[in-house]
């Protein structure tokens, strides 16, 4: 493989080789994927590498300036070669957690060279991939400044059991459900669907016309109050897309650039490096704070770290790390903050749990054969090589503890949330669980509230 250039949506990213591994038939390749859902794994030569089924998965779901063939092995930030001669060759972003250089591997005859569209740090480890990535990480961590994660405190997600669809008697329901069963359950967290729309935060759903009470009647029952937000995200069709179009992320020509589509709309990205944009977040957050809310889960995340023109001039990274940072701040230090859907290496430091793969689902495979898509075993897939991450950079969060009867092969996906021994989170409906269900999710919820330690 030569010095080359690739063109991505008008943009051209120049790749320059900087390294060449001698390897065995052995070998592996490990790809770090871009964001929570973009598939990670560590490969074996004659594997192909996962990549997106369509062009909506692409956008959402993997890095937008990205669109690697699947010839080559690719890593975004972080890529790394096991030689097949107990050696591994890490080749890493030069800062890892505040730029996003591209790795490419191509494997020719004995050797796979190693190709970058920035500066990078190579370093060689006498160990297998496992735990030359797990050293790795401990020294980049520690060159960074990054502390080490607090524990995950256990809870309950309305998300799985109702989705959009969720009411306030749905949260009343369950709440008594943990009360009356003594679940060790610290934080009751209200997902999507208590709001007007995507972007408008404040504005509530007619199914919620008073989350601020529905908050004060979880804290009331001695639980931590939690709440879902995308906060880069805005529909297209949305008041506040409307009303300030100039807190949009824009092409070249300015016009809005897609961010995604998901809801059956198309998705914009809210440029937080606009004054009057932070300012508007930053009041959001603040009310959620008022309220009583001290656990987040910021989802979609990675549309804050799009390619665009911004109000700044800032590149991606660094806007997508400001607008987090500005969360941060505002919801304070001892608030617990998961980021989903979110590019892994830039959060860290910014978040306390962070998903580390696609969504889990009812379903075992995924619907479009795209292991970004919601699955278990494209959860399961991804989150164990992400395994290295944790109690590092963050508290793995595996996504939700569903053991519901209807869940496809439930004992599977429960002994997978055990064994990453991250955040537990459960999200059933707990009055429709049989006794298996129940056990279990005690069960787990027991191990997480002992704060078992992190592998």
């Amino acid at each position: 493989m030569k010095d080359h250039k690739v063109i991505i949506d008008g943009e051209t990213t120049a790749f320059t080789v900087v390294e060449e591994i001698r390897i065995t038939p052995d070998a592996r390749v490990f790809e770090n994927g871009w964001q929570s859902f973009s598939p990670s794994h560590a490969y074996r030569l004659d594997e192909r590498p996962y990549r997106p089924s369509s062009e909506r998965n692409r956008i959402l779901n993997y890095r937008q300036g990205s669109a690697p063939g699947d010839d080559v092995f690719f890593g975004e930030g972080l890529l790394a070669v096991e030689n097949g001669a107990s050696q591994t060759t890490i080749i890493a972003s030069a800062e890892p957690f505040t730029t996003a250089v591209r790795v490419q591997a191509q494997v020719q005859e004995n050797e796979v060279v190693i190709a970058a569209d920035g500066p990078v740090q190579p370093t060689v480890f006498d160990a297998s991939l496992e735990d030359a990535l797990r050293a790795w990480a401990r020294l980049a961590a520690t060159s960074a400044g990054v502390k080490p994660p607090r524990s995950a405190p256990t809870a309950w997600c309305s998300w799985y059991a109702y989705y959009g669809d969720v009411g306030p008697e749905d949260i009343t329901a369950n709440l008594a459900q943990i009360e009356t069963l003594d679940l060790p359950v610290d934080v009751v967290q209200l997902d999507d669907g208590y709001s007007a729309g995507i972007g408008d935060w404040l504005a509530p759903s007619p199914r919620f016309p008073d989350v601020a009470a529905l908050i004060t009647r979880i804290k009331e029952s001695g639980h931590r109050a939690g709440i879902w937000i995308a906060p880069f995200f805005a529909a297209a069709d949305s008041p506040v897309v409307a009303k300030h179009p100039g807190w949009l992320i824009k092409r070249p020509d300015g016009t809005p650039r897609c961010a995604g589509h998901n809801w059956n709309r198309d998705l914009y990205s809210i440029d937080l490096t606009n004054p009057e944009a932070a300012d508007w977040m930053r009041r959001i957050i603040e009310t959620f704070v008022g309220w009583g809310i001290d656990y987040i889960k910021t989802d979609f995340l990675a549309a804050g770290a799009i390619p665009g023109q911004r109000h700044s001039g800032v590149d991606p990274i660094t806007a997508y790390r400001q607008g987090l940072q500005l969360i941060r701040d505002t919801i304070g230090p001892q608030a617990h903050i998961l980021g989903c859907g979110a590019p892994v290496l830039p959060s860290v430091g910014l978040v306390d749990s962070l998903r580390i793969s696609a969504d889990t689902a009812w379903q075992v495979e995924p619907d479009d054969s795209d292991y970004s898509s919601p699955s278990s075993a494209a959860a399961r897939f991804t989150a164990a090589a992400r395994q290295f991450m944790n109690g590092v950079f963050f508290v793995n969060d595996p996504d939700c503890l569903i053991v519901d009867p209807k869940v496809a092969k439930r004992e599977q996906w429960a002994d997978h949330v055990k064994a990453t021994r991250g955040a537990v989170v459960s999200s059933d409906n707990l009055q429709a669980l049989d006794t298996w269900g129940l056990d279990t999710t005690r069960r787990l919820l027991m191990y997480a509230a002992d704060n078992w330690p992190i592998a």
